[in-house]
């Protein structure tokens, strides 16, 4: 890994720490961003900053990126100004991001036609397990590029899964957000009913995070939720966009997606009563308000 030139594009609150754990790890990483604070995070744990993403792209082997969305995706490969552009056939690159699969059918097309290995590499994980390298990646794509990239990968991240040579990563991160999703928008329906049945905050907290309902994602939440603490780990605006993506995804594909339109419409409500840039737990507060309740 170290004598590969690494490129990452994207080094936000979830792509500068993951950039970080590869430097960590002895890799030599070349980072582009849009802004200049999240390169220098980036350049002060040892990362080498570049003018622009085709600029990074040009003397890059193998490419990364995590990037907020579809439209980023696109215009940060195609066309004349993508790296698609720059990068040479042989080269390999490596999307991280939650994006749609239709967008990424797109990109992994212009890929194959310019001779460049495409792997999607989606995460599930917070910030908090971005800084440690505890993510789980799934990755998908030209099982060659993946077995080349495997050492890399085990420095962000706890597990990674190969699932195949096409979009099946990307189908996956969808699925586990629609479980972590409406997972986090029953929990704020079910805490408010326990609240207006007299049951007492904390207590009521630890019985779910030891009860048959527990999961590793309300142990995960059982601390901050406590504390009433909604610092964000994943937003409810990441949500929103994530829960618009598997509800297209699902329409598209002719799943009927009941709970996951229920979903979706709880976080946009959240987002309208103020607390888009919380932690999607934060949906909670929007239902005690709507139920009459004080903040605790």
């Amino acid at each position: 890994m170290m004598d590969m030139k690494i490129g990452w594009i994207g080094a936000g609150k979830m792509g500068g720490p993951m950039s970080c754990n590869i430097m960590t790890a002895g890799g030599q990483v070349t980072v582009f961003d849009p802004v200049p604070e999240n390169v220098a995070g980036v350049v002060a744990a040892g990362g080498t900053a570049a003018a622009s993403n085709v600029a990074l792209a040009a003397d890059s082997e193998i490419v990364f990126s995590m990037i907020p969305n579809d439209a980023v995706l696109r215009s940060a490969t195609l066309g004349g100004a993508g790296i698609f552009a720059v990068m040479k056939p042989g080269s390999i690159y490596v999307d991280m991001s939650t994006v749609s699969p239709e967008v990424s059918a797109e990109v992994s097309a212009a890929a194959e036609a310019a001779g460049i290995a495409y792997l999607r590499a989606p995460v599930s994980g917070s910030i908090a397990l971005a800084e440690v390298g505890k993510l789980t990646i799934m990755v998908s794509g030209p099982a060659a590029a993946y077995e080349r990239c495997e050492p890399i990968f085990d420095a962000m991240g706890a597990q990674n899964f190969y699932l195949g040579d096409g979009d099946q990563a990307r189908y996956l991160k969808l699925v586990i957000n629609l479980l972590v999703g409406t997972t986090g928008a029953v929990l704020a329906e079910a805490l408010t009913l326990g609240r207006k049945g007299g049951l007492d905050w904390n207590q009521m907290i630890d019985v779910i995070g030891v009860s048959a309902a527990a999961s590793p994602y309300i142990q995960y939440n059982v601390a901050p939720l406590k504390a009433r603490d909604f610092t964000p780990q994943f937003t409810t605006e990441q949500m929103v966009k994530d829960s618009r993506l598997i509800s297209e995804a699902g329409h598209a594909a002719g799943v009927p997606l009941a709970i996951g339109d229920a979903m979706l419409a709880t976080f946009e409500q959240t987002i309208e009563a103020g607390y888009g840039g919380e932690n999607l737990t934060a949906a909670i507060k929007m239902i005690e308000a709507k139920s009459g309740l004080d903040e605790l």
